[in-house]
């Protein structure tokens, strides 16, 4: 044989695997969503280094590939050895199966995975051993197969890599990961909102059609097998370059270093990426973030707060007024940008209650979200401290008994609640809110004629108030305050409700269609709670989780954290606080105005009282950043810092305390207070998780 025939499924899978990410990435180089415009030396590096990260790439994903065809022989068939090979799978089969093997001790789904695999080996090789004439046409058909699961792998990592991007604007990163946790969430979702027949009938069309062709080139391997001799040589070619590969790949990361985000990711690949957000789904701070004494870290914090002593961020919170035990329900709505509203420049009238709400309550004009995800924004209004590294303490292990919200409220003699219309599973909310002291009503506690619509994250967001109104009339039968804290679910996609409630139809699945819908839903539960005896002595907090998009051409957008925020009182007087603060002070400012006295370590502080000093906290799973004098400082991996001078970007027609768009404009001169200051706000928030200090 030729060399070439030797490694014909390689080249023509390669080939095919190339064409197919080159074709991504002219895609997603004009998406909408790549909101960049590429001088020709960015394009250059992006379409270069790209195919370069592609070929090692699959070098590594073709190592199944290479152990099938380097074990394809007929020698192996013969008398006795057949008979041999064939009784050590089935008595591997037997071992596995006898529910006593080292796989078992791991637990979980891998003993049956192991059995299944190691069940079609033997039932295959017995096939091959007992049906000699059958065996070329059957090697064939397993050659084709092969095949087909890597075209098909090929074509299904690039559909999810494009709709990823549709959501997010980057490749997989640490959402990806979560979402293959959540299998049946995400399944649901794809099933409810795109053609998902249609879609994956021509995705198998395809994939057939590709096979076909590249079976037609490569099937000289099978009708020709090579000798022990020429498999030696191609396993020595095959390993050097997965040598080098394992090399090529993390180096060539690291080029991904352009200050336009859409470059580097254009220029990733995208199964590389999910490695390496599966690896980072845990970042130890000190391991990975430029840090400073631990002592330093916390008598820098200490100018953030004066009453602090030692390590330990605990203080006395105390009022000189009469505390109020008002009921307080807390709304977190999904994916809730502050451009949505009208005030915020909107002119599509899609928040018209949210808009007259805020007329009427303390507004907080200028409030950034903590983070990108739900868990992020949960974790700033309950723990109350920046978004650390990594996974957000929600999902985390050690994530029960913390210093949070509902602690202060027990203590205060509340009833405490967390309200979901989902599974409460989802996201580790069910562990987390039980783990930490607050009742949990969600999708499972509602009766079926409870449900007039749900998709698959729940019930829609009128459901969830109705339920809501339920609870707490029973609630206020009690004679104990209440603290719900009720989480939406209908701003999602597929973004799916009710039809004829609003002006654009429940089906058709649109984003301005989810934001309204989310909008009429509260204008219907404060229909209903205003009619309650128990309203006017409730107040009630409006906040969004995250923004709709986290996509953006710089590693932290400053538009895709600003979000919505509200403390309406309807005994109360409506004002504004155009001051910048952050998610995690929107609790501690609530508990100001009840005139609450407890102990505190939270980070969040009480905005209204005159020693706070202005600043925000926007993060990503890995890259942390505090916003303050008009700079953004982001901590990343590596101990690399960066620092960017803000520069607004007026929207005509928009008051100055509604203005969200910044120019991020690299900093010349390193403003090392800031640096120190916001390694001191995440090292000291890391390290009191860490020694388990912030528990409550």
């Amino acid at each position: 044989m030729t060399f070439y025939k030797k490694i014909s499924p390689f080249y023509n899978l390669a080939l095919f695997y190339f064409i197919i990410s080159f074709l991504l990435r002219i895609v997603l180089f004009f998406h909408p969503i790549t909101q960049s415009c590429f001088t020709i030396l960015q394009s250059l590096k992006i379409f270069s280094l790209g195919l370069l990260s592609d070929f090692f790439v699959f070098v590594i994903a073709s190592v199944f590939l290479w152990l099938y065809l380097v074990f394809i022989s007929n020698s192996k068939y013969s008398k006795p050895s057949g008979y041999i090979i064939l009784g050590i799978f089935l008595a591997l089969f037997i071992y596995v199966a006898s529910g006593k093997s080292i796989f078992d001790e791991y637990g979980g789904a891998l003993p049956g995975i192991v059995l299944i695999f190691i069940g079609i080996k033997t039932a295959l090789f017995a096939l091959l051993l007992f049906l000699p004439k059958w065996r070329d046409k059957i090697r064939f058909w397993l050659f084709a197969f092969v095949l087909f699961l890597y075209v098909l792998l090929i074509l299904q990592n690039a559909l999810s890599e494009y709709f990823f991007w549709n959501e997010f604007g980057v490749k997989y990163n640490f959402i990806a990961v979560n979402y293959l946790i959540y299998t049946n969430e995400v399944i649901g979702n794809i099933m409810q909102s795109y053609p998902v027949i249609p879609l994956f009938s021509a995705l198998f069309l395809v994939t057939g059609i590709a096979t076909y062709f590249i079976l037609r080139n490569s099937k000289n391997f099978i009708k020709e097998i090579p000798n022990l001799n020429e498999k030696i040589k191609l396993s020595v070619v095959y390993i050097f370059l997965f040598a080098i590969s394992l090399i090529a790949i993390p180096t060539l990361a690291k080029t991904e270093n352009s200050k336009n985000v859409f470059v580097n990711e254009l220029q990733s690949n995208g199964l590389y990426k999910f490695y390496l957000a599966f690896q980072n789904n845990k970042l130890d701070y000190f391991k990975f973030y430029k840090s400073l004494p631990n002592q330093e870290a916390f008598t820098l914090l200490k100018k953030q707060f004066p009453a602090i002593s030692g390590k330990d961020i605990q203080r006395a919170i105390t009022s000189d007024s009469i505390e109020n035990h008002k009921n307080v329900v807390l709304i977190t709505i999904e994916s809730y940008s502050a451009e949505f509203m009208k005030s915020y420049g909107n002119e599509q009238n899609i928040t018209p209650f949210l808009d007259s709400l805020a007329q009427k309550s303390l507004e907080f004009t200028n409030l950034y979200a903590a983070g990108n995800r739900t868990v992020r924004g949960l974790e700033a209004v309950t723990l109350c401290l920046p978004p650390t590294a990594g996974e957000s303490v929600v999902k985390r292990e050690d994530n029960k008994n913390k210093f949070s919200t509902g602690a202060i409220f027990k203590q205060k003699g509340y009833n405490v609640k967390f309200m979901y219309g989902g599974d409460a599973f989802f996201d580790n909310m069910q562990d987390f809110y039980s783990g930490n002291g607050y009742q949990i009503v969600d999708k499972s506690s509602f009766s079926p004629e409870e449900i007039t619509f749900s998709n698959v994250w729940g019930v829609c967001d009128e459901d969830m108030y109705n339920k809501a109104i339920k609870v707490m009339n029973a609630e206020a039968k009690e004679n104990k305050p209440f603290f719900n804290h009720i989480m939406t679910v209908s701003n999602h996609r597929p973004f799916t409700y009710p039809n004829n409630k609003i002006d654009i139809p429940g089906d058709i699945k649109s984003r301005d269609g989810g934001v309204k819908y989310t909008d009429y839903s509260l204008r219907k539960f404060f229909e209903m709670a205003s009619k309650q005896p128990w309203f006017d002595n409730t107040v009630f907090v409006i906040v969004a989780d995250h923004c709709a998009s986290s996509a953006g051409k710089t590693q932290l957008p400053l538009d895709k954290y600003r979000i919505p925020a509200f403390i309406y009182d309807p005994t109360g007087r409506p004002s504004k606080y155009n001051q910048l603060m952050s998610q995690i002070d929107l609790m501690p400012t609530l508990f100001g105005l009840l005139h609450f006295n407890y102990q505190s370590k939270f980070f969040g502080q009480d905005v209204l009282k005159q020693d706070y000093k202005p600043r925000a906290f926007i993060a990503t799973y890995q890259d942390l950043g505090l916003i303050k004098d008009n700079v953004l400082t982001i901590l990343s991996p590596k101990q690399t810092v960066k620092q960017f001078a803000l520069k607004l970007k007026p929207k005509p027609g928009v008051a100055p305390e509604f203005q969200i768009y910044y120019d991020e404009i690299p900093l010349e001169t390193e403003r090392t207070d800031l640096v120190n200051e916001t390694i001191s706000f995440y090292q000291t928030a890391s390290d009191m998780l860490k020694q388990k200090k912030y528990q409550k």
